[in-house]
């Protein structure tokens, strides 16, 4: 398999982040260049905790599939669990996880990470694959870079 550009992605979003007027911009900017860079993450998304009801994420900006899963309640899903456990989940296949809320017939594997501020979670990156087991402790380690750059953005923003 080809080197991974991780550093370089993460390199430019780490910029980005720097001079970005709002989170709805950076994620959005997040959302564009990471699938463009790693094809094999075929849906990009942040969902966020609603602040009006901590128990319920909200769909936020996105690269992919449309889904109908625009409010997943903290106690479902794989976006649920990465919340409840405070810790990034990882499915090698989404079809053997009874927690997998189905958005598409093409997903295999999944990885969400928890996005922090303070310590405590406000949300999450989530990415869909169509390989099973596509994602690697490198793909994890990336993606929680990714998340805590986001969560040093809001902190920055409070």
């Amino acid at each position: 398999m080809s080197q991974r550009p991780f550093a370089s992605v993460l390199s430019e979003i780490d910029a980005f982040a720097a001079s970005a007027t709002d989170l709805a911009a950076l994620q959005s900017f997040i959302v564009e260049l990471i699938p463009a860079r790693l094809p094999y993450y075929n849906w990009t998304g942040f969902y966020m905790l609603d602040a009006d009801d901590p128990q319920t994420l909200v769909l936020g900006p996105f690269r992919g599939a449309a889904t109908e899963h625009v409010r997943i309640p903290v106690s479902q899903g794989i976006c649920g669990a990465a919340v409840a456990q405070n810790a990034t989940v990882i499915v090698d296949d989404v079809n053997a996880d009874p927690r997998y809320l189905a958005c598409s017939l093409e997903t295999r594997s999944e990885i969400v990470v928890p996005i922090r501020v303070r310590g405590h979670v406000v949300g999450e990156i989530d990415i869909d694959s169509h390989d099973l087991s596509a994602f690697t402790s490198e793909d994890q380690q990336f993606l929680e870079d990714c998340a805590a750059t986001v969560g040093r953005f809001m902190e920055a923003k409070e």
